[in-house]
């Protein structure tokens, strides 16, 4: 790049490899408005920009194992994509996980006239789909938009047509035409990326759950560093969306002494949400520690009193039956497994801007990391009856 040539916002966001004065003006721009290193962010980013829908992940898989295989002793992958990382320490075995897909969708079927018929995958928000650019994953990528009839010609009643009765317009005159293009069961997602908002706030789509392989590398990572005694896995599953299938998978083969899930959970602190649903979690306050049902009381004591020595706010929510997230699926696996779910404030969840801080993401890096350190000291994880 030459010297001379202005920084765009996006250069600051991703480049950290300049040996000038140029990089440090750069460096301290993103660590003042990021809280995160450039490589870790450009890690985040390359997560985020990979589309990876249930049941399609393995290109968003393959950018997780290129980052992890820098630092893991070993990699590998099962049959239908699970991928695991692994530092070889001692005899304590502790899995740090996270899901790798993403909500979306998937072409049913095409029209004659050469309208795409769409599908859920998981749980797609028919509320915010239409009006949007999506691109259909074939053998090459197809631009479409979600058609939306405009407001001067729409009657008055319902306007949030189900995800069965919205269409893709891929631009095709007739469904000879869009058949060329696309093929039932191609994945769809949303063609929006990732944008910095003011501060230290992050927008883009699947934050659900790119923020959780992002970390539980990043708990690998600083727990190689450190050189942990216990033996740490860093896990990306697959299929979580769906129904937790990539969980009980790992969580059946790996079979570690706990796991730490780590996943969103609903930042309740913008306009809009009702009374009833508000609860204490807010963006920027830090990782969330949540009690109850899956969650094991030993590592919640030990993310607590880890978080308190590694000077990191955490903030408590409840689930009182289950929590939503790959700890449910973890937690019976093997005969039972200790689990945690570790979450991290997220507004607009399952919408194409999902909203975090990245100040409360590195606070997750840290608190794995050293949850990692902390494990192998642990004498048991088994509840004292």
């Amino acid at each position: 790049m030459p010297q001379d040539a202005p920084l765009t916002r996006g250069e600051i966001a991703r480049y950290g490899t300049y040996t000038t004065d140029r990089w440090l003006l750069a460096h301290s721009f993103v660590t003042d408005r990021m809280a995160l290193h450039p490589e870790r962010r450009d890690f985040l980013d390359r997560l985020l920009e990979t589309p990876s829908p249930s049941g399609f992940e393995t290109r968003g898989q393959r950018v997780w194992l290129d980052y992890v295989s820098e630092f893991a002793d070993d990699v590998w992958t099962d049959d239908y994509g699970n991928a695991v990382a692994v530092h070889e320490g001692g005899e304590a075995e502790l899995a740090l996980t996270g899901h790798a897909d993403e909500v979306g969708f998937i072409v049913r079927r095409i029209d004659d006239d050469g309208y795409v018929r769409i599908g859920g995958i998981g749980g797609a928000d028919r509320t915010v789909s239409k009006g949007q650019h999506v691109t259909i994953h074939a053998d090459d990528p197809v631009s479409g938009v979600v058609g939306q009839t405009a407001i001067h010609l729409r009657e008055g009643g319902e306007e949030y047509d189900d995800v069965s009765e919205q269409f893709v317009d891929v631009g095709a005159e007739d469904g000879d035409e869009a058949e060329s293009l696309v093929s039932v069961g191609d994945p769809v997602t949303f063609s929006t990326t990732v944008e910095d908002l003011h501060g230290s706030r992050i927008a883009a789509r699947g934050m659900d759950n790119r923020i959780g392989v992002w970390a539980a590398a990043e708990g690998l990572r600083r727990a190689a560093e450190a050189d942990a005694d216990a033996t740490v896995y860093a896990v990306s599953t697959i299929q979580e969306e769906v129904g937790l299938q990539g969980a009980r998978m790992v969580g059946f083969d790996l079979a570690p002494d706990a796991v730490v899930a780590v996943d969103v959970t609903h930042a309740t602190d913008s306009p809009g949400v009702p009374d009833k649903q508000r609860g204490p979690v807010e963006l920027g306050e830090g990782p969330v520690v949540t009690r109850g049902s899956a969650n094991h009381p030993v590592l919640v004591e030990l993310a607590r009193d880890t978080a308190a020595d590694a000077d990191v706010d955490v903030q408590l929510q409840a689930a009182g039956s289950r929590t939503g997230t790959d700890a449910d699926a973890f937690y019976t696996a093997a005969g039972g497994t200790p689990a945690l779910n570790l979450g991290l404030p997220n507004r607009y969840m399952h919408t194409p801007v999902e909203v975090i801080d990245s100040t409360d993401l590195d606070d997750v890096a840290t608190l794995l990391g050293a949850i990692a350190v902390r494990a192998a000291d642990v004498d048991t994880f088994a509840v004292d009856v």
